[in-house]
């Protein structure tokens, strides 16, 4: 498997912490979702190193790189990226994001529609909470609120295990360790504070995908997962279905896959898969 070369880039006064698998070919970022890290593609971008430049970052709060005090929004975040593609002279990058980062590279293609050749949203970028009946801030809130990890190592690997079951390996193991560190006394600790983890929160509770996919100009890629047991929430299914929906009307030059019996986390759960599919996007355009 082809490892990465760990580098850091500078956006203004930030250091943001990257991946390189490969400098090779039309670039690919990708870009993690809430509480992630750039770890979450380690099954994916080896994958597509072979014929891709790809490269992954962490977002300010997260993993290696620099965490501030302020800048936890949508338009701050979208500034980051766009200062990472320019410092690193990328062309036409394909960007590719999950989950949360799904939502921010669909607004950074709104918002620089001539940088971006194609884009992937990964059980994100439709994200859309008001859509679900009778949700509120304040529900959503406590639905969207960090669950409390803060354990010894061990356990948190046992409790990773036994939640993951048959999807568990090492390797998914370390890339889910990417989102945390271990203090002096082997307990495990969120990298993204939890005050900073509310405000992007409350931006993905305020984005409204549905109202900006008219706008985007490249071919799109849309990846659903349906979870085991997703059926068992006919709420919570109604509104991914209608979400997907309105990407599939409203975005121009979009494909919509789903991935049945499929874990939130794609990359984790069916990275070849969700390899093949991004650079067959990219092939076909």
């Amino acid at each position: 498997m082809v490892s990465p070369d760990d580098r850091v880039t500078h956006v203004g006064d930030l250091a943001f912490h990257l991946r390189v698998w490969s400098e090779r070919g039309h670039p690919i970022v990708l870009v993690h979702g809430l509480a992630s890290s750039s770890q979450i593609w380690n099954l994916v971008a080896p994958a597509l190193a072979a014929r891709y430049q790809v490269i992954a970052y962490d977002q300010r709060g997260h993993g290696e790189s620099d965490k501030p005090e302020t800048g936890y929004d949508l338009p701050t975040f979208v500034a980051d990226l766009h200062g990472i593609i320019q410092s690193l002279g990328l062309t036409r990058p394909a960007l590719v994001g999950h989950s949360w980062g799904g939502n921010l590279v669909l607004q950074y293609a709104v918002t620089y529609p001539d940088v971006v050749s194609h884009l992937a949203l990964i059980d994100g970028g439709f994200i859309e909470i008001q859509l679900r009946d009778g949700m509120t801030w304040e529900v959503a809130e406590k639905e969207m609120a960090p669950p409390d990890i803060s354990m010894p190592l061990a356990a948190f690997v046992e409790r990773l295990r036994t939640r993951l079951g048959s999807i568990y390996s090492d390797e998914v193991r370390d890339a889910i360790l990417g989102n945390v560190w271990i203090d002096q006394r082997g307990v495990v600790r969120p990298r993204l504070t939890r005050e900073r983890h509310m405000l992007l929160a409350r931006a993905l509770w305020e984005h409204r995908p549905s109202q900006l996919y008219e706008r985007v100009s490249c071919p799109t890629l849309v990846v659903a997962a349906e979870p085991p047991g997703l059926a068992a929430d006919p709420e919570r299914l109604r509104w991914k279905r209608r979400a997907l929906a309105l990407a599939e009307q409203r975005l121009p030059r979009s494909r919509i896959v789903w991935m049945r019996e499929t874990i939130h986390d794609i990359p984790l759960h069916r990275p070849a898969d969700l390899a093949s599919a991004i650079a067959r996007l990219i092939q076909s355009t």
